[in-house]
């Protein structure tokens, strides 16, 4: 039986900005990470936490959400997120926030959430495991209600270049399973293409007003390049968002989607949202007009 971990409990959200400051200014600390490094064994929690409207209202209209009484999907992510961040800011996490990469995201929503609804927020570390280009890691978030779990997220973040310590790696490492690319398959631009969506070069912005994220890569230019982006690149949330924005009424108050993050957008940019509908759900994908790019990939299923 696994040991219950430690409960950090907050008492406000967490300034999202100031903590990507901190970690980029710290992040020398882990010049020399050492291998067998362990997730921090807690759980960051917020109770009661009350739904902006105003924000919500934003959101949805950048998102291609309809204005209605229950909340996507993806903003309960949004709501998680600042508590992802300061978990990753903190000391006790064994690697630098700047650099690791979003690759995969997995959310289920078990019943509908009202906007009235007050909710209390969790998140912890999970999974540290071997990938082809160095570790993976899990954020797993919850939303409770009432007592009862309405939403559970896990995000898969790419450490790059890291290996856990020689005891503890495998013999073969391999691509981890894809949901998404196992409903797709191995071509996404056979799925039929339904939008075509033009991409300012100013979305990222807009982006990191409604859902918090002021990630540099995604805001400006000049620390797209430090990263090796030749200009700021939307975020990976926006893609999986707008994508079920364009699904709207037909996900049902309980579903689970998968996604894949692959090639990042480029801003500004133009691209395709590829539908196809499968017994119980849908396979989509956004890629680039010419079909030679995928930028996500990602499956929807309803739940029984």
């Amino acid at each position: 039986m696994s040991p219950i971990p430690a409960i950090e409990e907050l008492d406000r959200v967490p300034s999202i900005g100031p903590l990507i400051l901190k970690a980029a200014v710290t992040s020398s600390r882990y010049s020399k990470i050492s291998h067998g490094r362990t997730l921090p064994d807690r759980e960051v929690r917020l109770i009661d936490l009350p739904i902006d409207v105003d924000t919500l209202a934003d959101y949805s209209h950048l998102m291609g959400y309809s204005l209605r009484n229950d909340v996507p999907t993806t903003f309960l992510h949004v709501m998680a997120f600042p508590l992802q961040v300061h978990l990753m800011a903190s000391r006790d996490f064994p690697f630098p926030m700047a650099g690791m990469v979003h690759v995969a995201n997995t959310m289920t929503q078990h019943c509908r959430v009202e906007v009235t609804e007050p909710l209390t927020m969790s998140v912890r570390a999970d999974r540290l495991v071997p990938h082809p280009k160095g570790l993976t890691l899990d954020l797993v978030s919850s939303a409770e209600s009432q007592g009862e779990v309405v939403w559970e997220g896990r995000s898969t973040y790419l450490v790059r270049g890291q290996s856990l310590a020689k005891e503890r790696q495998p013999g073969r490492v391999t691509e981890p399973a894809s949901a998404a690319r196992d409903a797709i398959g191995p071509d996404p631009f056979s799925l039929g293409q339904i939008a075509v969506w033009r991409l300012g070069a100013d979305l990222g912005r807009r982006y990191a007003a409604v859902a918090g994220d002021v990630n540099p890569i995604h805001v400006n230019p000049l620390a797209a390049k430090a990263f090796g982006f030749p200009r700021a690149i939307a975020h990976g949330m926006w893609t999986h968002a707008r994508a079920l924005g364009a699904l709207e009424g037909r996900l049902g108050d309980r579903h689970t989607v998968a996604v894949e993050f692959r090639k990042p957008i480029l801003l500004p940019s133009t691209v395709a949202f590829r539908l196809r509908q499968d017994t119980g759900g849908y396979a989509f994908a956004v890629t680039d007009r010419a079909g030679e790019r995928e930028h996500m990939i990602g499956v929807v299923s309803h739940a029984a």
